[in-house]
């Protein structure tokens, strides 16, 4: 998707990197496109249909794990679409498990945040904006490390078992930190054009209160890279 009609449509995250781990596991990756050969042994890089989904649910238990254990646990996820029954089991574990999680989905979303019981540390809110919100961002507290991920896939049947996708890990603590995770809670923090799943699948429009100053993501950006 680089190309002047989506620069000026979408937000979107890539990486520029000459990471020796990481540029092998793209190499391995258009081998294993191009060849007959089985799946590539990767180093970093997470890629369906083989490694991502088991690994998404591996880090996912391990937060729930960490709550159970009275530790901070932490899920943060940027995607276009949650659909996959697996991943949102998983999802609804951790949050009984006492998991903070925010979901930022722009598209289809079968999860059903605050139902007592089941889901009440989840929140799920859609950004409607001047761009069409592209980006794939995965974020585990990981007992304080702090896996960040991007990706092409969202988590759907479609993405993580019917197609080549990839998952690759923020490295970088200055982009982890500055960029990613900052980029995320800028998100989290907008209330002017977030829309704010409830329970029963419905959405309603953030509204800053009264004594709140508005924040919108997108114009932040804007003004942040311009």
């Amino acid at each position: 998707n680089y190309h002047a009609g989506t620069a000026q449509r979408y937000t979107d995250y890539g990486l520029l990197t000459a990471d020796v781990g990481l540029c092998q596991d793209v190499h391995k990756i258009f081998q294993e496109l191009t060849g007959m050969g089985k799946a590539a042994r990767l180093k970093h890089i997470k890629h369906a249909p083989f490694t991502l989904q088991p690994s998404l649910l591996d880090w996912i238990e391990f937060e729930r794990k960490e709550a159970l254990a009275g530790r901070p646990a932490r899920i943060m996820a940027r995607l276009n679409a949650l659909t996959d029954t697996s991943v949102m089991q998983a999802l609804y574990r951790a949050s009984q498990a006492g998991v903070q999680i925010d979901l930022i989905v722009r598209g289809a979303c079968c999860l059903r945040p605050g139902i007592q019981g089941l889901s009440e540390n989840i929140r799920v809110r859609s950004i409607v904006g001047r761009f069409l919100e592209h980006a794939r961002v995965y974020y585990f507290h990981h007992a304080g490390a702090e896996l960040v991920y991007c990706a092409s896939a969202d988590w759907m049947q479609r993405n993580l078992f019917h197609r080549i996708e990839i998952c690759f890990p923020i490295l970088d603590q200055a982009i982890k930190l500055d960029d990613i995770e900052a980029g995320l809670l800028l998100y989290l923090a907008d209330n002017c054009r977030a829309w704010l799943m409830q329970p029963d699948g419905s959405y309603r429009q953030a509204s800053p209160a009264p004594d709140e100053p508005q924040v919108v993501a997108q114009l932040e950006l804007l003004r942040r890279l311009c």
